[in-house]
């Protein structure tokens, strides 16, 4: 199974940009669904970007449509997501996931789709 290892995260002040990370090791050959969530205490995880890796096709939840921008580089097996106009309800703590052998189509946003997940990387915003 693929680990998936995020960094990135950390405190910006509103309006700021900060851009996460998401490498992968172990198995990584074939095509996948990667996806950000989030969650902030008390609410549920939220899903944010995902990315097919076989045709490069992106998905974002409104929340975040316009600002944010998820992209791949398969040669470093790595999945980002540049967060520019950050607003303080983005604050959470964002995870990256991997739904092995599966497209994103209609069920991207779906916690249970996905296989593997980081530990997740920190992200504070601040007013």
């Amino acid at each position: 199974q693929v680990h998936l290892a995020e960094g990135g995260g950390g405190s910006v002040q509103a309006g700021g940009s900060l851009r996460l990370s998401c490498t992968a090791s172990g198995y990584t050959s074939g095509n996948r669904c990667m996806a950000w969530f989030r969650q902030a205490p008390g609410k549920e995880r939220e899903a944010v970007a995902s990315l097919y890796t076989g045709i490069d096709s992106k998905y974002y939840g409104d929340s975040v449509k316009g600002r944010f921008t998820i992209s791949q580089d398969s040669v470093k097996n790595t999945v980002y997501l540049q967060m520019n106009s950050l607003k303080p309800e983005d604050s959470a703590k964002y995870y990256c996931a991997a739904a092995l052998g599966r497209g994103c189509v209609g069920v991207w946003f779906d916690v249970s789709r996905y296989n593997a997940w980081g530990q997740g990387t920190q992200v504070t915003v601040s007013s």
